[in-house]
């Protein structure tokens, strides 16, 4: 049985993906590793608590004596720990930087002392930056525009230093704009649905033009097992959802699915350096076989649907201070 540590598995992608794989496999030992910051949620990993196959650990990457335990005992080390949001890397960027670059360095130390067997760097399309037409490869350059992506592109490339350097096994995954459950509530797709639910205004950056590549969590997922199980080491594996659509289209299809008023949309001031455009080619993935199985209309509907339906989720996290504050602070002046 092969021991992973999941770090950041509290979290949105990482607690689907430790769901996802104790859903499908036998041959797996997931130990998760939080913070629990105002991203991280034991709630999210209610449905797998009781399963003797999981374990949790509460401790930050960034401190090697939290990190160094449960890297020794761990065969394959899979880092989703990171501070996600791009808003929160403009308003407070050393959290970011010290938790997406720092804290993989402590990560890969721990790495290189214990001997695993892999070392999967969870990144972003972000790191391609604007991309005004066609697809980004795996071997296009980075032009990350805010501190969020240059903080994944620098943990990327350091992770990718450490399998060069000092031989440890490595492989990167860069993902696109990932939707589903248990997604943070200030990101767009929960923040605008619990809004409309609530009557709230849904604040939709600038012309909201700026298209994503929309990505199911669960494709997202599956996209990374293949990467853990055959993914060579030293290598990068995008995985997109091949779905290219402006924000303000995926605001339209919330207002339909709630049935909300289109009253509720207010253009605000674009956030600085915001990208225009993310599109990933993922024919290096798509090569090993790896294929998507949500269709993106019905995907992005039950999504929003869950989110009617979860509203104990989510509503906690939306009154807690940590995101109420941030609100506050963010969108005061816009």
């Amino acid at each position: 049985m092969k021991n992973l540590l999941i770090t950041g598995g509290a979290g949105f992608i990482g607690s689907n993906f430790v769901r996802y794989i104790l859903n499908r496999r036998d041959d797996c030992h997931i130990t998760v590793f939080d913070a629990l910051t105002y991203a991280g949620h034991l709630e999210n990993l209610e449905a797998v608590k009781d399963d003797p196959r999981f374990a949790f650990v509460k401790g930050d990457i960034r401190r090697a004596e939290d990190v160094d335990g449960p890297v020794r005992d761990a065969d394959i080390v899979i880092n989703f720990a990171a501070e996600s949001h791009v808003d929160r890397s403009i308003h407070e960027a050393e959290n970011t930087i010290t938790t997406n670059v720092m804290g993989v360095f402590v990560l890969c130390e721990a790495a290189k002392k214990h001997g695993v067997e892999k070392f999967i760097q969870i990144s972003t399309d972000e790191v391609y930056g604007d991309i005004e037409s066609g697809f980004s490869q795996e071997t296009d350059p980075l032009m990350p525009n805010s501190p969020y992506s240059a903080g994944k592109a620098g943990g990327e490339l350091l992770a990718k230093s450490y399998h060069r350097t000092y031989g440890v096994p490595v492989v990167v995954t860069r993902g696109s704009n990932t939707y589903g459950p248990y997604q943070q509530p200030e990101k767009l797709a929960p923040l605008f649905v619990s809004n409309a639910m609530d009557g709230k205004p849904l604040p939709v950056y600038g012309d909201g033009m700026q298209v994503r590549d929309w990505l199911h969590v669960i494709d997202h997922c599956s996209g990374i097992e293949l990467a853990m199980d055959k993914g060579e080491p030293g290598e990068i594996y995008n995985i997109g959802g091949n779905n290219q659509r402006p924000n303000i289209e995926i605001v339209r299809l919330i207002l339909e699915v709630t049935g909300a008023d289109n009253s509720l949309v207010k253009h605000v001031e674009d956030r600085p350096g915001h990208d225009r455009r993310y599109a990933l080619d993922s024919t290096k993935l798509l090569n090993m076989g790896w294929s998507r199985a949500h269709d993106f209309e019905t995907g992005i509907r039950d999504t929003i649907r869950w989110y009617m339906a979860n509203e104990s989720w989510w509503r906690p996290i939306k009154e807690g201070k940590g995101h109420k504050e941030f609100s506050e602070k963010w969108y005061a002046n816009r």
